[in-house]
Order: C-alpha cells, then sequence, then structure tokens
C-alpha cells in the first residue's frame, strides 16, 4: 500500500508538536478535524498545524478553550457539593456525615509481597504480648517474626495518593495503576477522597484537568449499548455535549477512575476480536469500558482502578501499560487511633473508647480493617446515646465479627449462585480444613473443593506467587482469626451429635482456643438471633448445653472467665463463679483483655471464693481496670516479683523480694519486702482509689539507694510516702532505731494529717532514741508503736506514744512481765 507523504508530514508535525513543553488549545473543527495549537507567549507561535478545518478562526479557538475551562470548573464545583458528604451503611434517608469526619488515610503499598511475609500478615496478633498495642507488632522493624524488608505495615513505606502516578526510579511513569484491596480495606472512600482533592485543588492539580469516577456497580445496572460519552454522563452531572467536548481536550491531562473491577459483569463476549477503537462507537457498557482499559480508545489518558485481589489477574491482563501494582492494607496503628479521634471528635470520648478497644488484642488486629472500626465506633457510639456506659456498647469480640459478616453480605454482594447460608458453611468447612493443617495460605485445589465461586466470595483473598517458572495460585481468609471464627460458624451450624463429636475430638486437642471462644460468643442469644435472621444460620439447641456442661468442669482458670466474657449471659456467669470459684495466674503476663474479662464476671457475681495472681506483671493501668471487683473476692492473694507500677526498676537492681496487696471494699493495703538488713519491710494502708493515683516510683527508687538504715545520717526510705493520698497506717520492719530515726518517725506523723497509727518492729533502740520517745508529743489522733524484738530471748517491749503520753510494756509472747508508764 502507497503512503500518503502528506498525512506522514502532518503525523510528524503533530508529533513535534505534543512535544513542546508548553500549553495547547485544542477544538473541534467543523468537518471533525482537529486544530491543534501552542498557546501564543511574548507574541510568538512555533508550530501551528490547521489542518481539515476551513473557517476555524483563533478567536473561536480561545472561546470554545474558554468555555470548556468553565465547564470543568463547575463540574469541580458539583463534585465538591457531592462528595464531601458520605453516606453510612446505617444512614436513614437524608443522613449524612462530612467525607472528612470519617477519612483516614488509609496504607498504600507499591509493590507484591511473597508468601513468607503474607503468611506473617495474616498470622499477625498480639495474643502472646501485651507490651503494646498489638497492630505494632507489624510496624516494628526489629519484630523477630517480621524483617524490615518485609514489613508492609510500615507508615513511612505507605505510598502518598500524590505519588500515585509519580516515574518510578527508572523513570518510567504508568498509564494504569492498580490499587488492590480486601472488602472494607477502603477502596471506595479513597476514590472519594482523590475526586474530592482533585476538584478543591489539592491533588493532581497539575498532572489532571478533568478525573472522571467510574462505578462497575452502575454499569452493571445499564441496558443497550452505550458509547464513552454516554457511560460517562451516567456517572457525572455533566451533559452528553459538555461530555463530548471535555473529551476532545488533551486526553494526556485525563485521569478514568474505575472503582470496583472485581463487581463488573465479564463474560467471553466482552473481548471482541475486532478492537473497539471509536470514542463515540456503541457496544455493551462492558465493552465500551473494556475498551478504555485496554487502551483502545483514548489510549494517551490514565487510568487508576480499584478491585479486590480475587480479580487482579485478570485486570492486569486486560489493562493498558506501563502498568504499576498498588496494594491498599487498611489502617496502621496511627492510622485506627486517628479514625476513632475523627469518629468521635470528643476528645475525652475518643480517648474513653480506643483505650477499650485497644485492651482487646483481637479486636484492635481487626481495626486494620476500616469496616471493622466502623462497626466498633458505631456500636459504641449507639450505646452511649441510649445511656449505656461506654464500655457496655461493645461487649464481645464475636458479636463485631458477626456484625462485619452481616455487613459484607447486605452491602458488597452482588449476584450470590448459593443461599447465603450455604456460602459461610462452605466458609467455614474451608476454615476448619486449613485450622487442621494449620495453614493459612490455602492452595487453590483445597479452596475449589469447598467454596463454589472463590473468586466471588467476599471473605477470601487471591494471591499469585512465582515458582519456577510458573505462578502459583492461593487463597486466604483477611486474617487468622476470620478463619478461626468461620470455623467456630461451621460447627455451631452442625447439630447436636456432629458438634459434640466436633468439640471433644477437634477442639479440645489442638490450637482451639481462638476458635473455643468464638464458640462461646456465637451462644450469646442476640448474636444468634441475628445469625438466624439475617444468615439462616440455626443453632442447635443441644450446641448451648454441650458447651455449658464442659464450662462447669473448667471453672478455677483463667480461660473461663474468658468464655464467660464472650457468652455474656449474666444469670450463667453468677451460676458458674458465685462463691466456689479460684481463679490464679501463674508466671505470665496479665493482658488487658484479661482484666476486662475479670471485671465483668466480677461485676456479674455478689462473690468469689479466691483470686491468686502471682508473678503477673501489674501495672496501675491494669490495676485500676480490675480494682472495682477486687474486693469481692473472699481471699486476695497477690504477689509480684518486680516493683508495683515502674518497668524501669528491675527486682535485682532494687532488691525488693514481694510486693504483696490486699484489697478491701474501701482500703487498699501495700506490702513491700526486701533483701535490705537494714529495712526489711514497709506496710502501707489507704483508700482504695490511692492506689492507682499515687506515683510508686520515688518509694521504689528511695529503697534502691538506701543502704544501712543504722547509719545515724541516713534517712529512712518513707518521705515520698507523705504524700500518699490518705494513708491511715504505715507499719515498718528495721533493723535498728536511732535518735536520728526518732526524729523522722516523730516528723512524719505531724506532717501527714491523715496518718492514724504508725508501727515500727526492729530488734534495737538506742538510748538517745529512747530518752527522745518519752520527751516527744504526737499529734491526739496518731498513735506511734515501737515494737523491739530480743533475739536471744524472745522478750518484747512495746513502746506507745500518743498525744504526747508515752508508755512502754515489757513481755514475752505469753505474759506480760512489767508495766511502766511516764507523762
Amino acid at each position: 500500500m502507497n503512503r500518503d507523504p502528506s498525512r506522514d508530514k502532518v503525523r510528524s508535525n503533530k508529533k513535534h508538536l505534543r512535544s513542546y513543553t508548553g500549553p495547547y488549545v485544542r477544538t473541534s473543527a467543523r468537518s471533525g478535524g482537529r486544530v491543534t495549537a501552542p498557546v501564543l507567549t511574548n507574541s510568538t507561535a512555533r508550530d501551528v498545524i490547521i489542518y481539515n478545518a476551513p473557517g476555524v478562526s483563533g478567536h473561536s479557538t480561545q472561546t470554545q478553550t474558554s468555555d470548556i475551562s468553565s465547564v470543568i470548573d463547575k463540574y469541580k464545583e458539583l463534585i465538591c457539593s457531592e462528595y464531601q458528604y458520605v453516606s453510612e451503611y446505617n444512614s436513614l434517608p437524608g443522613e449524612q456525615v462530612l467525607l472528612s469526619e470519617r477519612f483516614t488515610q488509609p496504607l498504600i503499598i507499591q509493590r507484591h509481597r511473597d508468601q513468607k511475609e503474607r503468611e506473617e500478615d495474616i498470622r499477625s496478633s498480639s495474643r502472646t504480648s501485651d507490651q503494646s498495642f498489638c497492630l505494632n507488632r507489624l510496624f516494628d522493624p526489629d519484630n523477630h517474626r517480621i524483617s524490615p524488608r518485609s514489613s508492609s505495615r510500615s507508615s513511612d513505606q505507605s505510598v502518598r495518593l500524590n505519588d500515585l502516578f509519580d516515574p518510578d526510579n527508572r523513570r518510567i511513569s504508568p498509564r494504569a495503576v492498580i490499587l488492590q484491596g480486601n472488602s472494607g480495606n477502603g477502596k471506595s472512600f479513597t476514590v472519594q477522597k482523590i475526586m474530592m482533592d482533585w476538584a478543591s485543588g489539592y491533588l493532581y492539580k497539575q498532572r489532571f484537568n478533568i478525573v472522571f469516577h467510574l462505578k462497575c456497580k452502575e454499569i452493571n445496572r445499564m441496558s443497550g449499548e452505550k458509547s464513552l460519552e454516554e457511560i460517562l454522563s451516567y456517572s457525572c452531572s455533566l451533559t452528553s455535549d459538555q461530555i463530548s467536548q471535555v473529551l476532545q481536550e488533551t486526553p494526556e491531562k485525563m485521569l478514568f477512575i474505575v472503582d470496583g473491577f472485581d463487581e463488573l459483569r465479564l463474560t467471553q463476549d466482552d473481548h471482541p476480536k475486532s478492537p473497539h477503537t471509536d470514542l463515540n462507537k456503541r457496544a455493551t457498557p462492558e465493552v465500551t469500558l473494556c475498551a478504555l482499559l485496554r487502551g483502545r480508545i483514548l489510549p494517551e489518558s490514565f487510568l487508576l482502578v480499584t478491585t479486590r485481589s480475587t480479580a487482579t489477574d485478570t485486570l492486569s491482563k486486560l489493562l493498558k501499560g506501563p502498568q504499576r501494582f498498588t496494594e491498599i492494607m487498611g489502617f496502621s496503628s496511627e492510622g485506627v487511633e486517628k479514625y476513632f479521634q475523627g469518629f468521635f471528635r470528643n476528645e475525652e470520648f475518643f480517648r474513653k473508647a480506643y483505650e477499650y478497644v485497644k485492651a482487646n488484642e483481637t479486636l484492635i488486629t481487626a481495626c486494620s480493617i476500616p469496616v471493622i472500626c466502623w462497626i466498633i465506633c458505631t456500636v459504641m457510639r449507639e450505646r452511649s446515646n441510649d445511656g449505656s456506659d461506654l464500655k457496655s456498647g461493645l461487649e464481645t469480640t464475636t458479636s463485631i465479627y458477626a456484625d462485619f459478616v452481616s455487613t459484607l453480605l447486605e452491602h458488597h454482594c452482588q449476584g450470590l449462585s448459593q443461599s447465603v447460608s450455604a456460602l459461610l458453611r462452605s466458609l467455614g468447612q474451608l476454615a476448619e480444613k486449613g485450622m487442621l493443617e494449620q495453614q493459612v495460605l490455602l492452595d487453590e485445589e483445597m479452596v475449589k473443593e469447598t467454596v463454589a465461586d472463590p473468586a466471588g466470595s467476599l471473605f477470601l483473598s487471591k494471591f499469585l506467587f512465582k515458582r519456577r517458572v510458573h505462578q502459583e495460585i492461593m487463597f486466604s481468609f483477611m486474617h487468622l482469626s476470620f478463619q478461626e471464627f468461620f470455623t467456630a460458624l461451621y460447627y455451631v451450624s452442625l447439630d447436636g451429635n456432629e458438634f459434640k463429636k466436633k468439640f471433644t475430638n477437634v477442639c479440645l486437642k489442638g490450637q482451639f482456643e481462638a476458635v473455643v471462644k468464638f464458640l462461646f460468643g456465637l451462644m450469646n442469644e442476640e448474636v444468634r438471633h441475628t445469625l438466624k435472621r439475617k444468615q439462616g444460620v440455626c443453632v442447635h439447641p443441644n450446641t448451648q448445653n454441650i458447651l455449658k456442661d464442659w464450662l462447669f468442669q473448667q471453672r478455677d482458670s483463667l480461660e473461663t472467665l474468658h468464655h464467660l466474657f464472650e457468652l455474656h449471659e449474666e444469670s450463667f456467669v453468677t451460676e458458674v463463679l458465685n462463691g466456689t470459684s479460684l481463679v490464679s495466674v501463674w508466671d505470665r503476663p496479665l493482658r488487658r483483655i484479661d482484666c476486662w474479662a475479670l471485671l465483668y464476671c466480677g461485676q456479674c457475681c455478689q462473690s468469689m471464693k479466691q483470686l491468686s495472681l502471682y508473678r503477673w506483671g501489674l501495672t496501675s493501668e491494669k490495676l485500676a481496670m480490675i480494682l472495682p471487683v477486687l474486693h469481692k473476692f473472699e481471699e486476695l492473694k497477690v504477689n509480684m516479683e518486680a516493683p508495683m507500677f515502674i518497668s524501669e526498676l528491675h527486682s535485682e537492681e532494687t532488691d525488693i523480694a514481694s510486693v504483696n496487696l490486699s484489697i478491701s471494699e474501701d482500703l487498699s493495703s501495700v506490702r513491700i519486702e526486701t533483701d535490705r538488713t537494714g529495712i526489711s519491710a514497709v506496710t502501707v494502708t489507704f483508700p482504695q482509689s490511692s492506689i492507682i493515683n499515687f506515683d510508686w516510683t520515688n518509694v521504689f527508687q528511695e529503697i534502691k539507694t538506701q543502704e544501712q538504715i543504722d547509719d545515724e545520717d541516713r534517712d529512712m526510705p518513707i518521705f515520698s510516702l507523705q504524700s500518699l493520698p490518705g494513708l491511715k497506717m504505715m507499719e515498718l520492719s528495721v533493723w535498728s532505731l536511732t535518735e536520728c530515726h526518732v526524729t523522722q518517725m516523730i516528723s512524719f506523723s505531724e506532717n501527714c494529717p491523715s496518718l492514724r497509727e504508725l508501727r515500727i518492729k526492729c530488734f534495737h533502740v538506742s538510748e538517745d532514741g529512747l530518752r527522745l520517745l518519752q520527751k516527744s508529743h504526737t499529734r491526739p489522733d496518731c498513735e506511734l508503736t515501737i515494737e523491739r524484738i530480743d533475739i536471744f530471748d524472745s522478750t518484747r517491749r512495746k513502746i506507745s506514744l500518743t498525744a504526747g503520753v508515752f508508755s512502754m510494756v515489757e513481755f514475752r509472747p505469753s505474759q506480760i512481765f512489767r508495766p511502766q508508764i511516764e507523762n
């Protein structure tokens, strides 16, 4: 075929013109051609090409460009008006909230994660540690399980929205960006934020003149054949004529955002052999959209496409290049906190809500999923609005997971090929298989044996991994905790006999502790009602009896409290625990969630038999959580090796042997025993609340620096206790009492107005000290008692000083020998 030299010249000139870096003006020619010219600067035009456009003047070009700019400005105003609000899942008609109050920047990474990293992320949790906020396990670059290279939840590694189309390290800029993410991870919210910020002039101001938003849900509802112009008219506020004008503008300044590609109903007919290249050609909406994605129409435009992982490989094969893959990970730990703060707006309310959720390791891990954050905040706010206590607004982990499943099925699910109950059952069977094999990454064959349409399941993620020269497809649940939840959901749907077999032979003989907790949570009356009404899942009546009978045999363990907490039925808690339960925790950190379980169970009971806590890492925060119910225990044994309330001092540095705590309904008592020969013990009694409102650091610091208190120049390590609010009684066990120490005792009693009794046990009292006592006076309402013990014959001398009255009695343990009273 002979080439037309004039066409080659035009193409050459057009190419040269596009290489010009200055601004352009474009307009449609009367006969369908195009006029392209640089804007005149300094009265100089470098290249002007006018072809196939007789009669078009420069004035008309400028006028039409101005008209298009006006159209785009109006479009931006409408976008700002529409996109500044969001409707939530439970919004009533006309009820909206500001996007700025709900949007929190999610983590976006720009790379594929390998199998090991994905497995670590899915398993990540803080169940075994309460040292910090559980998501920090993912963010700590020094964590032994996740290397700095593989850690994917670091805020520092997150890609900013403004950088999505920036050149890579090879200076290649993508034409198409894939934004992958699980259901409920914030893809659509992120798209809305991009639209809002672009229209407001905060994002892509120089990069894109126009941004269109196409929702695949809406495209699915379109009938007949449509051109791109007609599809866009459904999605934005512009008229068909205005869209036609805008599409004639520079395509290299256009961005099309296609939201929810995984929801697009594609068939083989949507991949025509003859390419669809005409901008105005009509075809089925799916075919027209595919032509845009392939770059058959407007090839110089840019694309941002969101999808779930189950459709990423299909999208990548369809999409034009150069491509960039990004993954939206949900929230970082900082993002979760920021979301709570934005949701509640009130600082005090936010802090209470956030700290409560932070105490539950399973929930705070799940809060990396934005929809979980929304569910938790919504439930807590509604309970608070009803006048309920804030902490009662979030009863169990199971109830939140059940709400999450309902939310996704109701708002993110289209065209299920099976009933909801059948889908949940198949997911539960798959989850159980993974649990039995201790696998969180499930191979494609296993998944397809159980789940009819794994690619269409909202609760599964799909991954491609390199295997030598091939690719391998694997699936997973969003997180291990969801795999555990679906396993429990499957078990409770079985009949009584089948459930008993599973519970006895599987749950009680493997790594199924979390599954057992979910089982008790699913027995909650409100949760069972929701499952039956919304998902068609019925719990067999015998299932609850089996679980309760088993629990009666386990009631002395801390895990019992967790099971009762998830069940959340006050009458049964009382039946199991009241007056008989002995709870012991040995040599393990008491987690915040342990404290909530203990608090809830204690509030349900009038009294319990005994609580023993040995070396459990007591902190003021944890003590404050359980303090309201400690007095309900008939016997309380609390013993720690390390100092209370301070982590920076270690027992080997302070010579503190033990710290023992006893609590009554009104008073607290702390006894500190040391390995010092000078002072061996200090016991203080004070109002219950003071134990968490007092800084104990100085007390332990004094003991740490104290050497031999029989040195006359050394102070006794007690003066920091003068500021202990409401101090009622103090008892010291010392080796020797000198004149200097007596002076300190008298001064202490005078300067502590709440003190009613000061007791000192010692083996020696100096003569000078004794004479000083005889001449001293104390407050009328404070008694000073010194008990001297003779280590050779066990003779004891009791010296008392009350309101200036000195008395001394010498006796053996069973007999008083000689009284002596002096005024």
